[in-house]
């Protein structure tokens, strides 16, 4: 199944022969549906095919396959399914978000070894290089909308939460995660830290379980206020979540000029890795990703070589990743270098 929550604008069809399609500006949040398993030629890039949903029947369709994932109770975690929410970046039109997540879809979430259900956050980037400041900000505004779709998540969990105490057969069934890129990291950041404080800033409350920072350009002394609670911009973030992977390369000169148009005098986190001279909380570490490319891009490209499906290294270290394994053995089994900062801490 494929699922899309975006808040780009609706196109209608241009005279007889056109297709409806996703725009570039921002609009209402909408969310749909399609079903490749019907049809197997379907271009999942034409609006047409997609089923329009309200929230209340998108939200119960996804429970009811969630109902279908083995009981957590008899169930290994690492066997264990996910729902998991992609936030594209940057310089991506409809098309190219919807056939990187169905990219996704396929090698992680479908088949006999699917994690679970992929679900697509789609926003508004304006697809082009010289888009780049106004992604700036329709990725702020954007982290509005997303703020209401996490905030929708998180009553429904504690609801299940709550519902689990009188009976443990009412556990939730899947695991909660996020796979952010680039950009998508800065509408996480500031989504999660508005949800943190909107719900009178819980702790010991896992969200997420894992959230897997792609490239992400947001600054690298983004969790500095290590395990103290004070406003910092990761807090929310850090908060919310079990675990919170960053991974990156000094290859990227994507992220390389992105540093130059925004935080002055400070480095990219899917660039640089995290600030080793900021405190850093215990549930946050970093990959440097450089060694476990393929295929040799040029620095441009590399910033969203990570989903390309040849890059079965880096996708067999994304399926470690969700499935829960501990740092020290994605180490030990050679999904990570070994010369990693704080690669003797365990999570």
């Amino acid at each position: 199944m494929r699922w899309l929550i975006t808040n780009r604008n609706q196109i209608p069809p241009a005279g007889s022969a056109g297709k409806p399609s996703f725009g570039g500006d921002l609009d209402d949040l909408s969310y749909w549906t399609l079903d490749p398993a019907a049809n197997p030629n379907t271009d999942i890039t034409d609006r047409s095919q997609w089923t329009l949903q309200n929230l209340n029947s998108f939200r119960d369709a996804l429970v009811a396959v969630a109902n279908t994932f083995p009981d957590p109770l008899t169930t290994p975690p690492q066997n264990q399914k996910h729902i998991t929410l992609f936030i594209h970046g940057y310089d991506d039109d409809f098309n190219a978000t919807i056939q990187r997540y169905d990219t996704i879809a396929r090698t992680l979430f479908d088949g006999p070894n699917s994690l679970g259900e992929l679900v697509c956050f789609d926003w508004p980037s304006k697809g082009s290089l010289l888009g780049y400041l106004p992604d700036r900000l329709s990725a702020r505004k954007t982290g509005d909308d997303l703020t209401t779709v996490l905030s929708e998540l998180y009553d429904w969990m504690a609801a299940k939460q709550a519902a689990t105490i009188q009976n443990v057969n009412n556990a939730c069934k899947a695991k909660t995660s996020i796979i952010a890129h680039s950009m998508g990291n800065y509408a996480l950041e500031y989504a999660m830290n508005a949800l943190w404080t909107r719900k009178n800033q819980p702790l010991l409350v896992s969200l997420m379980l894992e959230v897997l920072m792609v490239a992400a350009d947001v600054d690298n002394d983004l969790f500095r206020a290590g395990e103290n609670v004070t406003h910092g911009d990761g807090e929310g973030l850090a908060n919310l979540s079990y675990r919170i992977t960053a991974l990156y390369t000094g290859r990227d000169d994507v992220l390389g000029a992105s540093a130059g148009l925004k935080h002055f005098g400070k480095r990219r986190l899917g660039r640089a890795g995290l600030d080793d001279t900021c405190p850093v909380p215990d549930n946050v570490w970093d990959i440097d990703c450089t060694n476990l490319f393929m295929r040799q891009v040029n620095g441009i490209e590399i910033h969203g070589e990570y989903f390309d499906p040849s890059e079965t290294q880096i996708y067999g270290l994304f399926r470690e990743l969700l499935k829960g394994s501990d740092r020290s053995i994605l180490i030990k089994d050679g999904f990570v270098p070994a010369a990693m900062p704080r690669e003797q801490q365990s999570a």
